[in-house]
């Protein structure tokens, strides 16, 4: 089975996947970069009204196959 990594882009720069992981079918890898999004934006500490937070996902031979991005968006109404 192949190895994916899943790399992500965050308010703190670039966290980059070394380590890879395993999935058995593409609706998984899809479903796990999903899953992370919400707990890394829930963990993040930001300033501003806006954060945004993407998972890009490369295969073995470094090549882009998967990305998803979450954006939270804030603002005052006074």
């Amino acid at each position: 089975m192949p190895r994916y990594y899943l790399d992500l882009y965050h308010g703190d720069g670039l966290t980059v996947d070394e380590e890879g992981q395993v999935f058995e079918t593409r609706a998984r890898l899809r479903r796990e970069a999903m899953r992370i999004l919400p707990d890394v934006l829930r963990d993040e500490m930001f300033d501003g009204d806006r954060a945004r937070i993407m998972v890009k996902v490369r295969d073995e031979s470094g090549r882009a196959v998967f990305e998803a991005s979450l954006t939270l968006d804030s603002a005052w109404n006074d």
